[in-house]
């Protein structure tokens, strides 16, 4: 990106604007989806196994509740900071609006390397940081969820903490939870198979045979080692995948079973893994290696001006949050490789979440065939409203899937009365 450093949030604002210019809004119309509701910057005091006191930095952002309660992910991240949370609470805004679910978007993080913490240290940090936005959260006002290195457990977590502060149980605070504490089945695979469902109908869309085709992925935690082993396991062919210390590459197909195995165990990571034909790559090499499908399941700011150009892909499916920069966007464009983005490739976790919260409310459980069948109706649904409205206004998938999210946050904002109401 040159010597400007890449904001998330101006990326996301760049998006927004075309997008609603494209729907022909005037600014007044969208202006309130510019600025979050909410920001919630706390300071969390822990004490560290070795006896001494370490502040770590937390934020929970609400972005917009017009259709419904805020939700959003948090996570653990060392570099995690305010302006990637605002955008992060926007992209969930439009992620539920373009899947047509009753919520509104957030997210939350902590600035810290997981991985240097004990499992009591986490145990308090987490703790502390439910107390932290106890106030602002609730099964009715603000859902969290799991995200980048938080996980089932780290809910079950925040749910016993904020029940402890309520008196009773609450298993509706938060999506994501173990199934023995009211989580739901078939929700820790659901941002993976949502990517799957949207993968193999986008193929579809442009005439393509899913079995033919060659599949890398990026980041192989929860949402591309789900997508990666489904994908194995129906036959497709996957040549490449990577994690945080690089990749590797194998012409003729990597064995996905086999190197989930290797990565369960916590302290093995990719550029340690060894078989016969597989050769080891950068996670650049990765992004721009010959494949037709490429899904980018990392983090944001992946495909950027420095490497769009070299990209072989004829498709890039986003499991990631905003992976791919506004620069990088338009030269993918101009190559002709379509791009399935984000709002709608990963929010099959979202859709499942909301399935969580609905049985904890109802008191009720599904089964899995019950799970994936209604997540693969919305899904599809999603991508035909996305892919309609792009055709309809000669645009790219993103802004599509953009005004569709956009029409439907301002219509619902304009029947509550708008702002001008309260004046």
């Amino acid at each position: 990106m040159g010597n400007k450093a890449y904001n998330p949030y101006e990326n996301m604002l760049s998006v927004l604007d075309q997008a609603a210019g494209k729907l022909g809004l005037a600014r007044s119309d969208y202006e309130t989806l510019r600025y979050p509701e909410r920001e919630l910057t706390v300071s969390i005091p822990v004490k560290m196994d070795n006896g001494e006191i370490k502040v770590f930095e937390g934020y929970r952002v609400q972005h917009n509740s017009s259709r419904g309660p805020y939700k959003g992910g948090i996570r653990y991240h060392q570099d995690s900071n305010l302006d990637e949370v605002k955008a992060l609470s926007a992209w969930m805004s439009f992620k539920c609006a373009v899947v047509n679910i009753p919520y509104g978007g957030a997210k939350g993080g902590i600035k810290v390397d997981p991985r240097e913490l004990s499992r009591d240290e986490l145990i308090r940090l987490t703790r502390r940081y439910t107390t932290r936005i106890l106030p602002i959260i609730g099964p009715d006002q603000d859902i969290p969820a799991p995200d980048v290195n938080t996980n089932g457990e780290v809910m079950g977590w925040i749910m016993d903490t904020y029940s402890m502060f309520k008196g009773h149980s609450v298993p509706g605070v938060v999506t994501g939870k173990p199934l023995e504490i009211g989580g739901s089945i078939g929700r820790p695979e659901a941002t993976g198979r949502g990517v799957t469902i949207i993968t193999l109908q986008c193929l579809k869309n442009m005439g393509l045979d899913a079995d033919a085709q060659t599949y890398a992925i990026q980041g192989m935690g929860n949402v591309g080692g789900t997508a990666a082993s489904i994908f194995y396991e129906t036959g497709k062919k996957i040549v490449a995948v990577g994690d945080y210390s690089g990749g590797v590459y194998k012409e003729d197909g990597l064995n996905i079973p086999e190197i989930l195995a290797f990565l369960s165990d916590r302290k093995n990571c990719l550029k340690d893994y060894q078989a016969e034909g597989v050769a080891h790559i950068t996670n650049d090499e990765l992004l721009t290696c010959k494949c037709d499908v490429l899904i980018p399941a990392a983090l944001e700011n992946q495909i950027t001006e420095e490497n769009a150009d070299r990209i072989q892909a004829k498709v890039i499916v986003e499991a990631a949050n905003g992976p791919t920069t506004v620069e990088a966007d338009e030269i993918l464009n101009k190559k002709g490789i379509i791009v399935v983005p984000d709002i709608l490739a990963n929010a099959g976790g979202v859709v499942v979440s909301y399935f969580e919260w609905v049985q904890n409310i109802q008191s009720m459980a599904w089964d899995l065939d019950e799970v994936n069948k209604t997540l693969e109706k919305i899904m599809l649904k999603a991508y035909n409203d996305v892919d309609n409205m792009a055709k309809e206004k000669n645009s790219t998938m993103r802004m599509g899937a953009y005004m569709v999210a956009i029409n439907r946050i301002v219509t619902a904002g304009k029947m509550r009365g708008g702002p001008i109401s309260m004046a």
